[in-house]
């Protein structure tokens, strides 16, 4: 991706090398097990799993502290991510005058190092990058991008990295849209297997919008970048991870959406580029 150079975002906050200060349970065993099987990349940590850390952070408070300076890989990694986020503000703000839906209030973007304190709870990097709805801010240790290409095996590059920023400014843009409030809603009212189809459209949505900015954003692509997404969205397809993870797969139990269902989707948005192409609930539901 043709990056360097280029405008920087001011709207992301980098506690990269910090460390919290009193104690922080969700970071590892059942928990963080938990948090990666369910929520490995592109889930909303408000609705899914801050219930679940809250209950294990209960009058726990946390204090960010600078511990060591950021190398100058980690600078270049920081100034990479905000360069995604201007662009992802850049696109939508577009979007959003063309089809007539008001102002784009941009999100914030919280880089952190192992734990961080969010509106919907305290998290750790086993959560996975994550949209918040509560303070409307993207989290993210980058960490693990790491996990994504050595333990689940999607293709390296930088706009694999790109991808999944742009799918969970996408949960952004469902907040602001209404869509999320919604499905939550709904859900209430549901079994477990009906809601979690309502959660594989919210999920393949994002990865649709993913899609639409890709499109938008052609002209800083470079060979080679769209297959780094597409590689990214095999890797985290629930039935990619299942087999993984347990061996076998549970079609009930997806909350993401498929392997191919995640390709197929971000390529919908990538070329179409049509915002009102995005209705994966009718597609997914009907």
């Amino acid at each position: 991706m043709k990056w360097k150079g280029r405008r920087k975002s001011d709207n992301l906050d980098d506690r990269r090398g910090m460390s919290s200060k009193g104690k922080l349970v969700a970071g590892g065993g059942v928990i963080g097990i938990i948090v990666i099987l369910l929520q490995i990349f592109g889930g909303e940590t408000g609705q899914a799993v801050a219930p679940i850390l809250n209950e294990f952070n209960k009058g726990q408070q946390t204090e960010q502290v600078r511990e060591r300076e950021l190398t100058a890989k980690e600078k270049e990694l920081g100034d990479f991510m905000a360069t995604v986020l201007a662009d992802t503000e850049d696109v939508w703000n577009q979007v959003f005058i063309e089809n007539n839906l008001g102002d784009y209030e941009e999100p914030e973007m919280i880089l952190f190092t192992e734990a961080v304190q969010t509106a919907c709870g305290s998290a750790t990097s086993a959560t996975g990058p994550f949209y918040c709805p509560a303070d409307k801010n993207v989290y993210m240790d980058l960490a693990f991008f790491n996990e994504l290409y050595t333990r689940f095996g999607a293709k390296k590059g930088d706009f694999a990295m790109a991808y999944v920023t742009a799918h969970e400014v996408g949960h952004h843009v469902q907040t602001l849209l209404g869509t999320s409030p919604k499905v939550r809603q709904a859900q209430k009212g549901m079994n477990q297997t009906e809601a979690n189809k309502l959660s594989v459209a919210l999920e393949l949505q994002a990865d649709f919008y993913a899609g639409l900015w890709a499109h938008y954003n052609q002209e800083y692509l470079e060979q080679g970048d769209i297959e780094e997404a597409l590689s990214a969205a095999n890797a985290v397809g629930d039935d990619a991870i299942q087999k993984r993870m347990q061996g076998h797969v549970n079609p009930d139990s997806f909350t993401h959406g498929t392997s191919q269902q995640r390709i197929d989707w971000f390529l919908k948005g990538y070329q179409s580029g049509e915002l009102k192409q995005h209705d994966t609930f009718s597609a997914l539901l009907r």
